[in-house]
């Protein structure tokens, strides 16, 4: 199965709202998943400039931009985009 691309926006306004947290997102998946994620940092991402895209902290899991981070939120998208690659994957 190909590799989910998890990128946590680190600057300052999503640090400061529990960026640094959710590096470890990794931590929660089981072995299985954990194996298809690579987690990153990124400075500031310049999300939170655009009003539409929500608030921070911001995680981009395979370009979906996730607003309002959590661990909770990011584990649901990441095995949301692990289903959908497993299905690809047997089509």
């Amino acid at each position: 199965m190909s590799e989910i691309s998890v990128v946590i926006c680190t600057g300052t306004a999503c640090y400061v709202m529990g960026a640094g947290a959710l590096l470890s997102c990794s931590e929660e998946l089981t072995p299985e998943l954990a194996s298809l994620v690579t987690v990153s940092g990124s400075s500031c991402m310049n999300l939170c400039k655009d009003k539409t895209k929500g608030n921070p902290p911001f995680a981009v899991i395979n370009g979906t931009c996730i607003s309002d981070a959590t661990v909770s939120k990011m584990i649901a998208e990441i095995r949301r985009q692990a289903r959908m690659r497993q299905n690809d994957e047997l089509q």
